[in-house]
């Protein structure tokens, strides 16, 4: 029986943190299960027809990519997604998925990186793997891209984990709340000297480096600055870090297994 490992991302135009962050995932992905053949898909279309019309680089979206899967003659496919939560994106992979339910044998999909309680748990291991040596002044500040989808709560939800355990950042989104202005109060009502800004996507990119850390008035790092916070931009995104990388890995491991159980 064929079988194929899909991995389905928003995508990126940048193609260093594609390099870091996409191509890392899918390679820890598809050294975990050597037995499936690698394929990728975005879920972005204005970054694919961009990548089209500039590197003249072909990616697949989901359906595509499953259309791609069916005419090669897999039976068996597993997918992950490196959607950071249960938003628009991810719903749009598990509806595109629940289209070809009949063309395959197996077709199991993963979770995003936040879809339990555990792995809140998880993501602050994993993220204060990451962060640098903080002075009792210090935070970092995570931003999230932020939704209009009712999922935006998990920003908020893990912001509020982080300050009852006293875990020296914050969380805000671009999009949704926690906005970066809330955020500014707090940390005014902390004493907090200097803030360490970092994505909390899994790359860095546009949000990244225009939202996050440029010179533009309405940036976070801007903002800060006009209050007398110092900061320090990281660009590094989610994808870097191999903790979270292990985390999608645990995902689909979790998806095989509970479809195998359902098998039996």
């Amino acid at each position: 029986m064929k079988k194929a490992l899909l991995i389905i991302s928003f995508g990126t135009s940048y193609q260093q943190t594609r390099q870091k962050n996409i191509d890392a995932c899918e390679r820890q992905l598809s050294a975990a299960y050597p037995d499936r053949d690698l394929y990728r898909a975005f879920t972005s279309g204005m970054i694919i027809r961009k990548l089209q019309k500039r590197d003249g680089l072909q990616v697949d979206n989901p359906r595509q990519a499953l259309e791609r899967l069916v005419n090669e003659g897999y039976q068996d496919v597993a997918i992950q997604s490196l959607h950071v939560i249960n938003g628009d994106e991810y719903e749009k992979i598990v509806s595109e998925v629940s289209a070809f339910s009949e063309c395959f044998q197996r077709l199991v999909v993963g979770t995003p990186l936040l879809n339990s309680f555990a792995d809140y748990q998880q993501l602050l291991i994993a993220l204060e793997n990451q962060m640098p040596p903080l002075a009792a002044d210090e935070r970092v500040v995570f931003m999230g891209h932020g939704t209009s989808h009712h999922a935006f709560s998990v920003y908020a939800c893990l912001d509020h984990l982080m300050s009852s355990l006293n875990f020296p950042a914050l969380v805000g989104a671009v999009e949704s709340y926690p906005e970066i202005g809330h955020l500014i109060i707090r940390l005014g009502r902390q004493a907090v000297r200097k803030v360490h800004l970092m994505p909390l996507m899994l790359v860095a990119g546009d949000h990244a480096i225009n939202d996050m850390a440029s010179d533009e008035p309405d940036s976070w790092r801007s903002q800060l600055e006009a209050v007398g916070i110092s900061t320090q931009s990281w660009l590094q995104g989610l994808g870097e870090n191999p903790l979270i990388r292990q985390m999608f890995v645990q995902h689909l491991d979790a998806a095989l297994q509970s479809d195998q159980q359902e098998v039996v």
